[in-house]
């Protein structure tokens, strides 16, 4: 049960980061993630990019569910809820 439970956090936490490169690459202004990241830190909009990037974790949830894998579901809800804390951490130290 463990197990199913981090490799459903695992799978949410890489498409939270997939997400993020795909929010850069669409929304970014340049071609260098560098820029990208600092314009986005400089701009204030990190937790937005964040956000649209988490949006990945839906589709990996409700597949679980779909396939009756409720522990790797919860995995990646706890990891959508670390990817929040995040967030909102960056967001109020900005």
């Amino acid at each position: 049960m463990k197990k199913e439970i981090l490799i459903g956090f695992g799978v949410g936490l890489i498409a939270a980061v997939f997400g993020l490169v795909f929010a850069i690459q669409i929304f970014g202004k340049s071609d260098d993630w560098s820029n990208v990241v600092a314009s986005a830190i400089a701009n204030g909009t990190l937790t937005k990019l964040m956000s649209i990037g988490a949006l990945l974790n839906l589709g990996a949830f409700f597949l679980f569910l779909k396939k009756n894998r409720d522990n790797r579901a919860k995995g990646v809800l706890i990891a959508t809820i670390l990817v929040f804390v995040i967030t909102m951490i960056i967001k109020f130290m900005n």
